[in-house]
């Protein structure tokens, strides 16, 4: 699969960019050090400046590639979300079953995930790590109408369709398919943090994951219903 993968462009919405980074050696190593810099200082700290001093560049040649860091940050959390939506479609496509392939989607879109290599300037685990942590803040701003308006969002709710269609298939007659599938994707990042930061409100540990609990959350609401 991995292979597969690698032989795949990831698409991003071409408005949230004004150069792609992909077609140039320095816009891979601003995505490279932006996702380790972010993993370091934090979003809220995160700055052009700094980015340009770390791979040594100036501030400027970065605003070629990104407007601003808002942007910078919708284009990884884009690049994920459509990497994840990649991974479901070739781990899900030859399982028959629909509750295995619906267990099976739970699995990839909730687990701890490790780099695959499969993209030299790009760490899929420390890029997973600063969603966990920043995701909800490319949503939580007053541009978010217009922004889902532009499509900015649009692999981020094809992974949730996605889910949504399994769920249907499982149990077509479940009201809330729409609400579980958008409360798994989510609910598992916030799992994550919680797990992480916040050890005392949460159930998962080192031996329960968030992957066990909306495991066995779907199984008890769509088998019981």
């Amino acid at each position: 699969m991995k292979d597969l993968i690698a032989t795949i462009k990831i698409q991003v919405n071409q408005k949230i960019y004004v150069k792609d980074p992909e077609t140039s050696l320095l816009g891979k190593k601003i995505i490279q050090e932006s996702i380790l810099l972010i993993d370091t200082i934090g979003f809220e700290n995160f700055t052009f400046k700094k980015l340009g001093e770390k791979i040594q560049s100036n501030e400027s040649s970065i605003y070629r590639y990104f407007e601003n860091k808002h942007k910078l940050m919708l284009y990884l959390s884009s690049w994920y979300w459509s990497w994840m939506e990649y991974k479901l479609f070739f781990a899900t496509n030859n399982i028959a079953d629909p509750f295995e392939k619906l267990k099976k989607a739970i699995t990839i879109v909730t687990e701890k995930i490790e780099d695959d290599t499969a993209t030299k300037h790009i760490n899929q685990s420390v890029l997973n790590k600063i969603i966990i942590s920043e995701f909800t803040k490319t949503l939580l701003t007053k541009e978010v109408d217009e922004e889902n308006k532009e499509g900015f969002f649009l692999i981020y709710k094809r992974v949730i369709n996605r889910i949504i269609d399994l769920i249907i298939a499982v149990n077509p007659e479940y009201p809330f398919s729409k609400s579980l599938a958008s409360n798994i994707i989510e609910g598992a990042l916030h799992q994550h943090f919680l797990k992480n930061h916040l050890k005392t409100i949460t159930s998962c540990n080192q031996q329960i994951s968030p992957t066990d609990f909306y495991i066995h959350l779907v199984t008890t609401v769509l088998k019981n219903n």
